[in-house]
């Protein structure tokens, strides 16, 4: 098979674009040069310091050594502007075995799944997302998300295409109705960056969900006429990947709904493409006032400086922020991995908020751990650290039963009127607790 046949195996790939992929500057803080005051001028009644005293100057690092190095390597032409514009980063997307190749050392495992494609998920990993990936380690954590494998290939007993049965509960094209009172809107099928274990992977990157007014519309009227709906979570596909001007629409549609109480947006743009949250997206964010964000963090290795000011700039939008994890074998699945990430995340200001164990989508056993990893890692957390720091752990049912939480059983039983609890160091208590 020569070069451009390899190529050619994954047309599909070539084939996928963002919707308003038109090339647009947009003004982000990314590019722009820091400015801090010069002087100060301190109140008459306070003592002042010395003439000859300089205050330290606490610069945090605007990116990583790693990303550096990647943009001298492979895109030194790039200006800052550009590099730093979410745009261009879209655009440019490593997407083609010759790209891959040109910046990875593959595995032949990596190799053979690009060259035979035969997922149903296409590849695309924006430039910072792969600055952020280890060119010879095959199996560096980011890497395995985002680089294909053969193991995708192989559907195993219990997989589905639909695990969660999410056509099921579609009362119009790109709406999901499963809980009572909740509907989750499919805004588009696109994201920047693919993930190899995404649970709309029979959909995803295909153009079968484009964010059309009609078809929206058709949503917007559901929701209307169903008076018992009262949250809405926006996701896809990544709804940030629409520009300002669609998710104005969207969001103002949603508000002119009377019933409606929250609105809910699921994205992983603050880890794979940081350089989204633009001034321009907080304003239109700050337009439609309480939202809530749900955003999609897997690992340490995301919490860059990027990552961090893209969320520092959602929570100084009053944006509450929660993180939803998916427990991933050779990924996360260590409680010293996961405490680590946690961490990261209440300082960057994101609550951990789920971990979900990987749902049976087709290709996916090379990434499902065992339950009881799952709730090692939350008995490895819960009494080890803050409670805000201890996501819920969940399963997401398959057929449509949706979430379940499980947690380390820490009720041993009962002595008469007593309940015998077991705490984080494996003690047991009493607590007094009479039967009726």
């Amino acid at each position: 098979m020569t070069q451009s046949d390899c190529e050619q195996s994954i047309v599909s790939v070539d084939l996928e674009e963002p919707p308003s992929s038109r090339f647009e500057t947009t003004t982000s803080e990314f590019s722009l040069p820091v400015v801090t005051p010069t002087s100060r001028i301190a109140p008459a009644s306070l003592p002042t310091e010395p003439a000859s005293f300089v205050a330290p100057a606490f610069k945090r690092p605007r990116t990583t050594t790693r990303t550096r190095a990647f943009r001298r390597a492979f895109f030194p032409e790039v200006a800052d502007r550009d590099w730093n514009d979410w745009r261009w980063q879209s655009r440019n997307r490593i997407r083609t075995l010759q790209q891959f190749e040109k910046m990875l050392v593959l595995s032949s495992d990596e190799r053979q799944a690009l060259v035979d494609g035969g997922s149903m998920l296409p590849v695309g990993i924006t430039p910072y997302y792969m600055s952020l990936l280890d060119r010879e380690d095959a199996n560096q954590p980011l890497r395995r998300t985002v680089v294909p494998v053969t193991g995708e290939f192989l559907r195993t007993p219990g997989e589905a295409d639909d695990p969660l049965g999410e056509d099921g509960h579609s009362p119009t094209p790109g709406l999901v109705h499963r809980y009572p009172d909740r509907v989750l809107l499919l805004a588009l099928d696109f994201c920047s960056t693919y993930c190899r274990y995404c649970t709309r992977s029979r959909v995803v990157g295909h153009g079968e969900i484009m964010p059309s007014e009609q078809r929206l519309e058709k949503a917007f009227e559901y929701i209307r006429q169903t008076p018992t709906i009262r949250d809405v979570l926006i996701s896809g596909g990544d709804p940030l990947a629409l520009s300002e001007d669609k998710l104005d629409w969207i969001l103002g549609r949603l508000r002119s709904i009377p019933h409606l109480e929250f609105v809910r947006i699921g994205t992983k743009m603050p880890a794979v493409l940081p350089q989204r949250i633009t001034p321009q997206l907080i304003r239109v964010f700050k337009k439609y006032s309480p939202l809530w964000m749900s955003i999609h963090f897997l690992h340490p290795d995301e919490c860059t400086p990027e990552a961090n000011q893209a969320c520092a700039r959602l929570a100084d939008a009053g944006i509450p922020l929660g993180s939803q994890t998916v427990l991933l074998k050779g990924v996360n699945d260590r409680v010293d991995t996961m405490k680590d990430l946690v961490h990261r995340l209440l300082m960057m200001r994101v609550r951990p908020y789920y971990i979900y164990q990987c749902d049976p989508i087709s290709g996916s056993a090379h990434f499902r751990t065992s339950v009881s990893k799952g709730l090692e890692i939350i008995e490895g957390l819960r009494g080890h650290t803050t409670g805000y720091a201890v996501p819920t752990y969940v399963i997401d049912a398959p057929g449509g039963g949706g979430k379940i939480p499980l947690q380390p059983n820490y009720v041993v039983g009962r002595d008469g009127n007593d309940l015998l609890l077991r705490n984080y160091e494996g003690q047991v208590y009493r607590y007094p607790d009479p039967t009726p």
